[in-house]
This record gives structure tokens, C-alpha cells and sequence, in this order.
């Protein structure tokens, strides 16, 4: 038996992605070129940490669809998409490039993004406003490190949840979560990040970094921010008419592997 699959590309006016991850093994690369498979865009932001290139100092890992992830985007490129780089923290690295182009992808510290219906969001990855990393680091690479404990228990864990009955459940990204939450109390990072956009006198601010998808209005300014693709799988889109929506492809792929298949989508 095959399965056929509807053609259903959806084309967007502005895609942005943050927190990939690639060089890491809890990168969903596979997730992420599914999800390009299906959302094409006239310009894409990529909001940092989208090389892990901390833990490629560490240790090298790169397998192909991580290869695959970035020439799939160079491919997006030559064929007449812009392309917008902003390094995180992650990928900090890139920042000496800041001004230049790497296979038609424009590298730039942050910009402002202005949508189809007129208003203008601030585009940063915002680890510049998490002081756990301006201040101490050694802080944050621990922090790291016990996310990557934690994904790997996670697949462990689930397996048990599995033979008593129970669903899929995310303890990485609950502690995850929980983790960055303390942070952005101390560093007041999401009422940073607005009052940035304030003073730049835009309408919102798009971000990455946390890994925790959201979109919401903070004293009258719109705050989005992208999520991840370690562990949620997520981003946000700009229609044509300058809506912007987050989209969890990661909760879309669960809901559908639990969906029967109709008889017209199965054929001998």
C-alpha cells in the first residue's frame, strides 16, 4: 500500500524561522524540510541560532539533512527568494560577517521588517536582552548542556508512557520552558525586548531564543516570537494581505499520524 499526498504548497509573503539548531541531534532537520516542502515564501528571515556552532566546537555532527536543510535554503535563494540571515547567539560566529552575503543570503545584526498592510516589526533573535548570556556565560553553556541530558531521557521516557497507555509528552521542552521562564524573570527578557520595539517605534517585535512560540499584544505592542525546531517546531508566517500567524507544524504532523486515512488517499 501507498499513500498519496495531496499537492498543498501554501505560498507566503514572509516566512521567519529561528532556534534550528543544526549540528546538534535534537535538530528536527527532517521535520523542518517537510515543513519547506509545503510553505514557500517571497522572503525568509532566519532569527538565529539556526547554526549550533557551540556544539560543533565541542564536537563535530552533521549529518546529511542537516546538509540537505541548508541547501534546500540556498536552493530557495537562486531561485529568486530573499533570504535574511540574523545570528543568535548560537551562531554568533556570523556576526563578524554582518554586512555581507554567503550564497545570496544577506547576514545582518537586526532589522525592521515592514508587512503588506504598512506596520513594521523589529527583527532581532534577543539573546542580547537574556543576561544569563550577556553576563554569564558559563551559565548558560550548563544550561545547554542539561537540555541535552534532558532530550536524550525524554525518548526514554516516553517509551514508558507508551506500555501504560499514555500519549506523547514533552518533558524536555516542560523543563525547557520552565528553565527559560526563570530566566526571563531575572533578565526580564520578553519586557526588554518591547520596550526595544518601542523605541524603535515600530508596531511588534519578532524574536527567537527562548524556543517558546507565542503572539501577543505587551502594552500595546505585538510580541512574536518564532519557537524552535529542537523540540516544538514552529514559525511564523506573513500572508499576502500582512497577517502574520504562528503555524505549529509540529502539532499539524501529530494530529494527522493520529487521523485514519480516507479511501481516496490510499491507493494499491
Amino acid at each position: 500500500m501507498s499513500v498519496i499526498k495531496a499537492e498543498r504548497t501554501r505560498k507566503f509573503r514572509t516566512l521567519f524561522v529561528s532556534d534550528l539548531h543544526l549540528g546538534t541531534r535534537g535538530a528536527q532537520a527532517e521535520m523542518f524540510l517537510e515543513f519547506l516542502k509545503e510553505h514557500e515564501a517571497d522572503t525568509i528571515f532566519l532569527v538565529g541560532d539556526i547554526v549550533d556552532c557551540w556544539r560543533l566546537k565541542r564536537g563535530w555532527y552533521w549529518p546529511q539533512s542537516h546538509n540537505d536543510v541548508v541547501q534546500k535554503l540556498l536552493r530557495q535563494s537562486r531561485k529568486g527568494a530573499r533570504i535574511v540571515y540574523i545570528p543568535g547567539n548560537h551562531d554568533e560566529v556570523l556576526r563578524d560577517y554582518i554586512g555581507t552575503h554567503f550564497g545570496g543570503i544577506e547576514v545582518v545584526r537586526r532589522t525592521v521588517h515592514e508587512t503588506a498592510n504598512g506596520e513594521r516589526y523589529l527583527l532581532i533573535h534577543g539573546d542580547e536582552f537574556d543576561v544569563v548570556v550577556r553576563y554569564a556565560k558559563w551559565l548558560a553553556l550548563l544550561g545547554d548542556w542539561a537540555y541535552v541530558v534532558a532530550l536524550a531521557f525524554n525518548t526514554q521516557f516516553n517509551v514508558a508512557r507508551r506500555k501504560f497507555g499514555f500519549g506523547y509528552w514533552s518533558l524536555s521542552a516542560w523543563l525547557k520552558l520552565k528553565v527559560k521562564n526563570a530566566v526571563n524573570f531575572i533578565g526580564e527578557f520578553e519586557g526588554a525586548v518591547v520596550d526595544a520595539a518601542r523605541r524603535e517605534k515600530v508596531d511588534g517585535v519578532i524574536c527567537g531564543h527562548i524556543h517558546h512560540a507565542a503572539d501577543r499584544i505587551m502594552d500595546e505592542v505585538r510580541y512574536l516570537n518564532c519557537g524552535d525546531w529542537v523540540e516544538s517546531c514552529t514559525a511564523l508566517v506573513e500572508h499576502q494581505d500582512g497577517t502574520l500567524e504562528v503555524i505549529d507544524w509540529g502539532a499539524q504532523v501529530r494530529a494527522e499520524k493520529l487521523v485514519p486515512l480516507k479511501r481516496d488517499e490510499v491507493a494499491a
